[in-house]
């Protein structure tokens, strides 16, 4: 038996596009820095807490939120130095960063770095 081909159909088929009046929906990199503007000056959050805040579920979800910091450029205005391990900690951005950089810029907040190179989560945690 031979197939018959169907007439093309007028119904558009897939995915229809938003209206052009309708904002885009922010990708990941945006709900990650959208939430990293609103940790106040001399707080801190885990990464962790940026991938809940910023809806990024699984156990992914914060190395979802490294990876959306290591795009920012070098000269942006979003507080990334306020986003730490769940440790208490600060993460190297590579392998030439050493964290200096991040420490410096907290310290210029008020963020005292203990000894043991921990943040103290119960006094600088930004809690929401």
């Amino acid at each position: 038996m031979k197939r018959t081909q169907r007439p093309p159909s007028t119904e558009r088929v897939g995915r229809q596009r938003p209206a052009p009046d309708t904002p885009p929906t922010p990708n990941r990199n945006q709900r990650v820095w959208a939430v990293v503007r609103r940790i106040p000056h001399g707080r801190v959050a885990t990464y962790k807490q940026i991938a809940e805040h910023a809806v990024l579920p699984g156990p992914t979800g914060p190395r979802q939120v490294g990876y959306a910091l290591a795009a920012l450029p070098t000269d942006t205005k979003i507080p990334w130095q306020r986003v730490i391990n769940v440790q208490g900690r600060v993460s190297p951005r590579g392998p030439h960063d050493d964290g200096e950089r991040q420490r410096e810029l907290l310290a210029l907040e008020g963020v005292q770095i203990g000894l043991d190179g921990r943040i103290d989560l119960a006094r600088y945690r930004w809690r929401r």
